[in-house]
């Protein structure tokens, strides 16, 4: 029966440790794919170019990456002992407990909020020039949602590295 618990219980572990790898490496697909987009749809917009085949991949992509990035961050959510901690009767409720139990979340869940509407719109737009402003313009506002709510390693309200492992 103890061993039992004891097996469980570093399951769990074992589960948070790899989502929490799985989290912090696939942040930089999402930046990438969003950043990669931004550039595509301000060139797009520019040159005033067709909305092609491929075009309409990298924006499906990026909020299909984007969807996965929340998926993977509200399981980690549901299992963080952070989160829990702020949950409990712990007095300290400032700080890193408040930034990933609050904060964090609600920011990046706006995010991809972003993105969805913003690619669902572009998708949907009559003309290519007006595809492309419809996604430069909600993807900026969404990496500018992004890079806020980052724990970013210097970041005064929670730091974390670059890369976890």
């Amino acid at each position: 029966m103890f061993l039992d618990i004891f097996v469980f219980i570093n399951q769990i572990m074992s589960m948070y440790s790899t989502l929490v790898i799985a989290h912090s490496v696939f942040r930089w697909a999402v930046l990438v794919s969003l950043l990669y987009s931004i550039i595509i749809s301000w060139r797009g917009y520019v040159s005033k170019s067709s909305f092609s085949k491929s075009n309409n991949s990298l924006r499906h992509w990026t909020a299909t990456i984007a969807h996965i990035q929340l998926m993977l961050g509200i399981v980690l959510y549901t299992q963080s002992p952070v989160v829990k901690i702020y949950f409990s009767d712990y007095p300290g409720k400032e700080g890193e407990p408040f930034f990933f139990s609050i904060t964090h979340i609600i920011l990046m869940l706006i995010a991809v909020v972003i993105i969805t509407i913003g690619s669902a719109k572009a998708k949907r737009a009559a003309d290519d020039v007006t595809k492309f402003k419809t996604q430069l313009i909600y993807f900026c506002i969404a990496i500018i949602v992004i890079f806020i709510a980052i724990p970013w390693p210097f970041s005064p309200l929670a730091s974390r590295p670059l890369i976890r492992y």
